[in-house]
């Protein structure tokens, strides 16, 4: 099942996505009473999806993010070993999420504006103290996030709240996926497309198979230390491929199984 968020002639709601594939004019938003993190409950009304807005699919009290988490990626930016720089925990703001096809903008003061392609998680209960073993009983699914980092205040700062927190910097979308056993998380592609004055270049072109912290060791790491909600996301990490963004440039990530998350690039 396929949970999202819609912007529609008469507010927003919650809805399932029903249909096959991708393309959003085969799909339909039948809007729920309630969140995803319950069973839906249908309220009648329903819209094709093409005629409607889609938002990001959950609206989290936090991001909760994997850092250094490829060793290809941590060799790319960091210019060291993954043995030196184990995977770290940092936070996103909720003000930073933003859905699909909605605009990043990049203030003045934020140079070398990179995306990160990433496979996500929406966590579906109250989760504290979580074996790794058990960590499919607190998923509701899966989605695509881009963990948008300004390099230049990541190392100017010495810490990362700012250069990744910035108003824009975590387009989540374009749905959530619930059919969690359907992914093969030791061989999941994960790509980032960016168009630049007219050229679209595959620049991340890797797979989950890269991961240092697999996804129960992930979870466990996260809740030992903080409780996540129901809506909470976690980031999985960044494969290699990362590169600068411009105003003018589009950034799609794609992952097997969950679509394309695309957006464009604006100043702020």
């Amino acid at each position: 099942m396929r949970f999202g968020r819609i912007a529609h002639p008469e507010g927003f709601s919650f809805v399932v996505i029903d249909g096959e594939g991708s393309d959003v004019t085969d799909l339909v938003a039948k809007e729920i009473k309630d969140t995803p993190y319950t069973d839906p409950e249908y309220t009648g009304r329903e819209w094709p999806l093409a005629d409607v807005r889609l938002l990001a699919p959950t609206l989290p009290s936090k991001v909760v993010a994997i850092g250094r988490n490829y060793a290809d990626h941590v060799a790319e930016v960091f210019k060291e070993s993954a043995e030196h720089l184990p995977p770290t925990l940092f936070l996103k703001p909720p003000t930073a999420v933003i859905g699909p096809d909605a605009a990043i903008k990049i203030p003045d003061f934020a140079t070398k504006v990179e995306f990160e392609g990433e496979l996500a998680v929406v966590v579906g209960k109250v989760a504290k103290n979580v074996k790794a073993e058990d960590w499919k009983s607190v998923v509701r699914g899966f989605t695509i996030v881009n963990d948008v980092s300004s390099r230049d205040l990541q190392f100017a700062d010495g810490q990362w709240a700012r250069a990744k927190g910035i108003d824009t910097f975590c387009p989540l979308g374009p749905w959530i996926e619930t059919d969690i056993d359907s992914f093969d998380l030791d061989n999941l592609s994960i790509k980032a497309h960016l168009t630049h004055d007219g050229e679209r270049l595959t620049k991340q072109d890797s797979n989950s198979n890269q991961m240092i912290m697999k996804m129960g060791q992930i979870i466990e790491f996260i809740t030992a230390s903080m409780t996540l909600l129901p809506g909470d996301v976690i980031c999985t990490g960044s494969p290699a491929g990362t590169e600068a963004m411009q105003p003018g440039d589009t950034i799609e990530v794609e992952i097997e199984g969950l679509g394309t998350l695309r957006n464009p690039i604006e100043r702020a």
